[in-house]
């Protein structure tokens, strides 16, 4: 799942909750010490941060370490009154998770955030819960995490101005995520509301990058371009992205959605996290005719030196999310705050 997913920014990081609240009016037992094969009566208090690099550090680690994405199970989409609600199961030998999330689109018409839910993590031999954290903050960490991953690889080594589409939370945390892997020195935000732009702007320059409101006609000048947006169409004219231009699009999951259009699909070199995901749920190559015969490197063969990267045409990657994903993440929160 990827996309704007809370109301207003936040600090990077991870909050992990009780699974059972406190009585009223009384402070929470501290946690007791735990073992990768006992859990605790009572889950891991207090908020427990990672930064966008300790993030990228753990997407990194697991596929390194041999990780498949193309064998991770399929996210479950069930349709409720409300909207959808998605379910993410991941397992590891060390761990095991599920994400549930709710996707309410007409929560933003009364002031709520579009996506809710929780993410639930076990341990992995005994099945014992061990946190409980936020689906959303942690959605919102590993996403732009694995754009930077992606990107860090993708980008010509002098690339400095990003354009931005989107001026949501996951433009946030994408900015710093590239922040994180890249040098830039400067961002152009490109948005449909005027007043949340200007907002990413002043954070932009408060990064010390020089940073401005721009229309979609500057990815003509762009080195890097990121969408994050709830868009369905077309963001821009993909004959307007130079060839040494990096893309990432993370806005969506969903066949009949797009941000990028089938020019710059079909100029680009493409990328997925699994081929076997985006062949499911990536409207953006599905829309712009891309099949099973397409070639389609996925994350781990661009993060182990498999995948060609040629300077010749930009560079596209497709992100959908995946669960896998969360689970690094959410695992690598759970060891920090356990002291492991």
């Amino acid at each position: 799942m990827s996309g704007d997913l809370r109301t207003a920014p936040e600090p990077p990081g991870v909050a992990a909750e009780p699974l059972r609240p406190a009585a009223p009016g009384s402070a929470p037992a501290a946690a007791p010490a735990v073992g990768p094969t006992t859990g605790p009566a009572v889950l891991p208090t207090g908020a427990v941060g990672l930064t966008p690099a300790e993030a990228a550090r753990a997407i990194e680690g697991v596929l390194l370490d041999g990780l498949d994405p193309e064998a991770a199970p399929a996210r479950s989409a069930i349709p409720v009154p409300a909207g959808e609600l998605l379910m993410m199961p991941a397992a590891s030998t060390a761990y095991v998770g599920v994400k549930i999330a709710g996707v309410a689109p007409a929560n933003p018409a009364v002031g709520l955030p579009r996506i809710t839910g929780g993410y639930l993590l076990l341990d992995g031999p005994t099945l014992q819960p061990v946190a409980l954290l936020d689906g959303i903050a942690l959605t919102s960490l590993r996403t732009p995490a694995v754009t930077a991953v992606a990107l860090d690889r993708l980008a010509v080594p002098e690339a400095e101005h990003l354009v931005l589409f989107g001026s949501g939370p996951q433009a946030y945390g994408h900015l710093d995520a590239l922040l994180a892997v890249r040098r830039l020195t400067r961002v152009t935000v490109v948005a449909r509301s005027a007043e949340p732009a200007e907002a990413l702007v002043r954070y932009a320059r408060g990064l010390g990058l020089e940073a401005a409101v721009g229309t979609s006609a500057e990815v003509a000048g762009a080195d890097l371009v990121v969408c994050c947006t709830t868009a369905r169409t077309p963001l821009f004219d993909g004959a307007l992205v130079p060839d040494h231009a990096a893309v990432a699009a993370v806005g969506s999951h969903e066949v009949d959605a797009r941000e990028v259009d089938e020019v710059l699909v079909g100029r680009s070199a493409l990328y997925v996290e699994a081929r076997a995901a985006a062949l499911r749920e990536a409207g953006d190559l599905l829309m712009a005719g891309v099949t099973g015969a397409d070639p389609l490197w996925n994350l781990a063969e661009l993060v182990r030196g498999e995948a060609p990267v040629p300077a010749d045409r930009p560079r596209f990657f497709k992100s959908v999310g995946m669960a896998w994903q969360d689970l690094a993440v959410a695992a690598e929160v759970h060891r920090r705050g356990a002291g492991r």
